[in-house]
């Protein structure tokens, strides 16, 4: 007879299982993804946005001025002593308007030779761009004006016109600078308005020669 085993007094068969308060640690739950992303994107957006706030930020460089600034006193600078030789004693200054800006900078002047009733008149002008390359627009403006004839040697580019033998006008480019230079006959009147006969006129052809040797001493009186 098979008996059960309670019966026999075999335990063998019991399992105790003891409960206790403390627990194992559980496993780190893991992060989303997205939290990851996001964070990633706050990361970039705030680094792009700092670049983006550098580069606003950031002056650019101006041209070139080649030496040339703003002067004082231009007048003093044009002393034109090639075309004095030629049209006499220089007479009576006269300083133009000034404009200072942060693009452009000009100045101009005015000035005599010879005898008031049959000298001339001379101006002179300056302008310095501190922004934009007057260059690519020089040769049309010049053209424009009725400068057909180049001038070698003066700058890096420079154009004249002799205006019918009566004077001569001149005008130069060096890198972020313009001079023009340009040559009037002065005329005096009878009592009825009509100009009188000139005496002892000046030939002035060739007027170039001596006005381009002036705008030399001109440029480099510029960077001084």
């Amino acid at each position: 007879m098979i008996s059960e085993p309670e019966l026999d007094g075999d335990t063998s068969y019991l399992i105790t299982e003891v409960l206790t308060e403390e627990q194992a640690p559980r496993p780190p739950r893991p992060r989303r993804p997205w939290l990851w992303a996001l964070g990633g994107a706050v990361v970039a957006s705030a680094v792009w946005g700092g670049a983006l706030y550098a580069y606003g930020q950031r002056t650019e460089p101006g041209p070139n001025l080649g030496g040339y600034r703003q002067v004082g006193e231009f007048c003093e600078k044009a002393q034109l002593k090639a075309l004095s030789g030629i049209l006499g004693k220089r007479g009576v200054d006269g300083s133009g308007p000034e404009m200072d800006d942060p693009a452009v900078y000009e100045a101009s002047c005015s000035l005599t030779f010879g005898l008031p009733e049959s000298g001339y008149s001379v101006s002179v002008g300056y302008t310095l761009h501190k922004v934009i390359d007057p260059g690519p627009e020089f040769a049309a403006r010049a053209k424009y004006y009725g400068l057909a004839m180049p001038v070698e040697g003066v700058g890096e580019a420079a154009f004249f016109d002799g205006r019918g033998g009566e004077g001569g006008e001149l005008r130069v480019l060096d890198g972020q600078v313009e001079i023009t230079m340009s040559i009037y006959e002065q005329y005096s009147t009878d009592a009825d308005g009509n100009p009188t006969e000139r005496k002892d006129p000046i030939d002035l052809s060739g007027i170039e020669v001596p006005m381009s040797q002036d705008a030399l001493a001109l440029m480099a009186a510029l960077k001084k």
